[in-house]
């Protein structure tokens, strides 16, 4: 028997076709735009050699105990357990840590891709638990925007702006006739979204605003950062040195009369002292294109052109969430700011600034918020959250104390990790030392349906189902769809839902009613269904009731009555829709944050030069840009490119043939850190000085040698962070050398 069902994942929607109880077919629900290779990749990934097919314990575990070390994690034998022998040990050592320890020894991991849909949402269902079965230690931040999540509230009052808002791609078709874009608009990062999307027409939006005649700049040290076919210019700064244009180019506005002063002296506070520091009255150093482009490392024409360009019309100002992935990291996003701020047309249609145009699907597509529901959490009135970035040094430095947001943060005692969701031996720095810390807990708990490089290091793991083997429902904020996510297959072997798992542990610990509060899955469908219903009533939208819903499988969320504007509302009237600021306006400079007293996160937007990066790089090195896999959404699908070898390094021809390296041979990418093998791709159209390597290979380190055999950059990142305000990811402030891989290094 056949039968088709529509469902969801992070990188669209799809149909899938099922045959006598097996998935044999994926494909892009028709007129999505969802990327055909990645959607068709489910069946291989469904089925592949790497699903955990029953509960498994480390064999040393499994006979001592948290007596047994962590030494062992990943080189051990993993002993397949009957699912009672592995619940009573996950139970037991739940109320081992708790009862000698405290809950804060409990440290709660997941990410937020683990999947589209809102209830089987792993980071919300364990931390739901948890919280029920006595608190943990939580993560704050995200790898994506964390030094943006904490320097935006300070300017701009909330994080909305990175996380919710932007103004439309509708309204910069119509109106922009400049769009600059620091970071890029590269095309491959419009093939996912944070819980999925119906549509997938970042491109369209793009080229229709070429076509009606606006300009496009981008700032890249990589051409691919432009999208196919658009024809705009590119100017190929040093990576980290964005803040510093942005800062020339708001002194050149001051300095030529172009600064919109009535703007600065209703819509902003602290612009006199931010005059005066590009002025170089507090410093001595006048922020001149000169300055900016000994900075950069550019010719000073090409910024005195893009300047030329910025002086008249609607100008549109853009960063990618990259930026903020370095050391200083909040300084870029708080320069954009400042710069839009200096020309006066934030709030304005098709001007102004936002950021992630170049990062995501959907951000800058009209779509009304609110409408695709979430699990809700519980209290942790017993625990802590730390810096998401900082938990390795987490476990390895238990009681060192770090400042944070301004205020002082101790470290836990982690004597047990529980992980569900994610692959931290993925996204982190410096794995090296996560690999190091990931050994000093007693207990580390998993649950994967395959067995990533995070599942292997598990002393207990539990076989999770995926999306396609369970009932649930998805969509993104940024998006206008609704999607019901129904179970296509039912799960492989012996897998569970992590819901169900939650449910059978709640049980063993008493605290059940708490957890799941009476509901099955069915009912927690129906009562997260409710909070649409809800949401439509308050706006007047007829929402189907749940039912129909399922049997169609898609709602269509109708449009916003107008395209959206970021900050419209406190443009019309700031003094009616103030910003969450402590002056109600934009902070330029920011009293709280001098009060912080951080030398590495100053009270105005400034320039700071990184520890590690190409304007203090010994010759033969190279700065390291990593960014997100063409075809995979961060460590997802490498199932379906397992056997293809080590990922590429790209390398401009010149920084090849200097080194011996020619197309397609394999090499050692190397710093102090550590090492991975990959193979060299030349691209002309690279800047002089960078390598690319895209994220995404599971980590395997040789045992002999150390080097990293598939090619995971992060072994090179540094774990140091963006500033004390914002502890979050730094991953883009880092040196390496490339060596072609032979006899000199002893590995084959």
């Amino acid at each position: 028997m056949e039968q088709r069902r529509i469902s969801l994942c992070h990188w669209g929607p799809f149909e899938a076709t099922v045959r006598d109880g097996r998935l044999v077919e994926t494909r892009p629900l028709a007129g999505s735009g969802a990327n055909a290779d990645m959607i068709g990749a489910w069946p291989e990934m469904l089925y592949s050699d790497r699903r955990i097919d029953r509960p498994h314990v480390r064999k040393s575990f499994l006979e001592l105990g948290p007596r047994a070390g962590g030494a062992g994690r990943g080189a051990e034998e993993m002993i397949p357990v009957d699912w009672d022998t592995a619940l009573d040990l996950v139970a037991g050592e739940l109320t081992r840590v708790h009862g000698s320890h405290g809950p804060r020894s409990v440290f709660g991991g997941s990410y937020g891709w683990s999947s589209a849909g809102r209830l089987h949402h792993a980071r919300s269902q364990v931390r739901r638990f948890l919280a029920a079965a006595g608190g943990f230690t939580d993560q704050i931040g995200n790898y994506s925007w964390g030094a943006a999540q904490a320097i935006l509230p300070h300017v701009l009052g909330s994080f909305d702006a990175v996380a919710r808002t932007a103004t439309s791609w509708q309204t910069i078709a119509a109106e922009t006739d400049l769009v600059v874009a620091f970071g890029g608009l590269n095309p491959k990062n419009w093939r996912v979204t944070s819980g999925g999307a119906g549509a997938h027409h970042m491109a369209e939006a793009v080229a229709k605003a070429s076509a009606r005649g606006t300009r496009f700049i981008l700032l890249s040290p990589m051409a691919d950062d432009i999208p196919p076919g658009l024809e705009a210019e590119l100017i190929r700064p040093r990576p980290n040195s964005d803040t510093a244009i942005m800062l020339a180019l708001a002194h050149e506005a001051v300095v030529t009369g172009r600064a919109d002063m009535d703007f600065l002296a209703r819509f902003t506070t602290g612009h006199e002292r931010l005059i005066s520091y590009l002025l170089g009255e507090t410093d001595g150093t006048p922020k001149t294109l000169d300055w900016a482009a000994r900075i950069a490392d550019v010719p000073v024409a090409e910024l005195q052109r893009l300047w030329q360009a910025m002086e008249t019309g609607r100008v549109m100002l853009t960063a990618a969430w990259s930026l903020q992935r370095a050391e200083h990291g909040e300084q870029p996003f708080w320069a954009l700011v400042a710069l839009a701020a200096v020309l006066g047309q934030i709030g304005l249609p098709g001007g102004g600034f936002c950021f992630g145009y170049g990062s995501m699907n959907a951000v800058g597509a009209d779509a009304r918020n609110g409408y695709v529901p979430s699990l809700p959490g519980l209290p942790n009135p017993h625990g802590l959250a730390i810096p998401v970035a900082s938990f390795a040094e987490a476990m390895l430095k238990p009681g060192h104390r770090i400042s944070f947001g301004g205020r002082e943060v101790t470290f836990p005692d982690i004597r047990m990790v529980y992980w569900a969701g994610g692959n931290p031996f993925h996204h982190a720095q410096d794995l090296g030392m996560v690999d190091a810390a990931w050994r000093r807990p007693e207990t580390i708990v998993v649950h994967e349906p395959w067995w990533t490089p995070t599942a292997a290091r598990a002393d207990i793991v539990l076989p999770a189902t995926t999306p396609l083997e369970r009932n649930d429902l998805g969509g993104s904020s940024r998006d206008a769809s609704v999607f019901a996510m129904p179970k296509l297959v039912e799960p492989l072997a012996e897998a569970r839902n992590d819901f169900d798992i939650f449910c059978a542990l709640a049980d063993r610990l008493g605290v059940r009613p708490a957890f799941d509060e009476g509901l099955d899955e069915s009912g927690w469908l129906r009562r997260l269904w409710r909070q649409t219903e809800a949401r439509g009533a308050e706006e007047g939208i007829s929402v189907p009731g749940f039912d129909p819903f399922w049997q169609a499988g898609v709602w269509q969320v109708p449009l916003p009555a107008m395209p959206e504007v970021l900050l419209e509302e406190f443009r019309a009237d700031p003094d009616a829709q103030p910003l969450a600021t402590p002056s109600g306006r934009i902070e330029l400079w920011s009293e709280r944050i001098h009060g912080f007293g951080q030398p590495d996160c100053p009270p105005h937007a400034a320039w700071i030069a990184p520890q590690e990066w190409l304007g203090n790089a010994e010759p033969d090195e190279l700065h390291l840009i990593t960014n997100q896999p063409a075809k995979q959404l961060h460590s997802q699908l490498w199932q379906a490119r397992q056997d293809a070898g080590p990922a590429p390094v790209r390398l401009n021809p010149a920084d090849a043939r200097a080194r011996g390296i020619a197309e397609g041979a394999l090499v050692r990418v190397h710093n102090h850190r550590g090492a991975c093998r990959a193979v060299a791709k030349l691209d002309p159209t690279l800047r002089t000085g960078v390598v690319v390597m895209a994220t995404g290979a599971w980590y395997a380190p040789d045992p002999e040698s150390g080097i990293e055999r598939n090619g995971n950059p992060n072994v090179l990142t540094s774990d140091r962070r963006s500033s004390k305000l914002g502890q979050a990811c730094a991953a883009l402030s880092a040196l390496v050398r490339v060596e072609p891989l032979g006899a000199t290094t002893g590995i084959a």
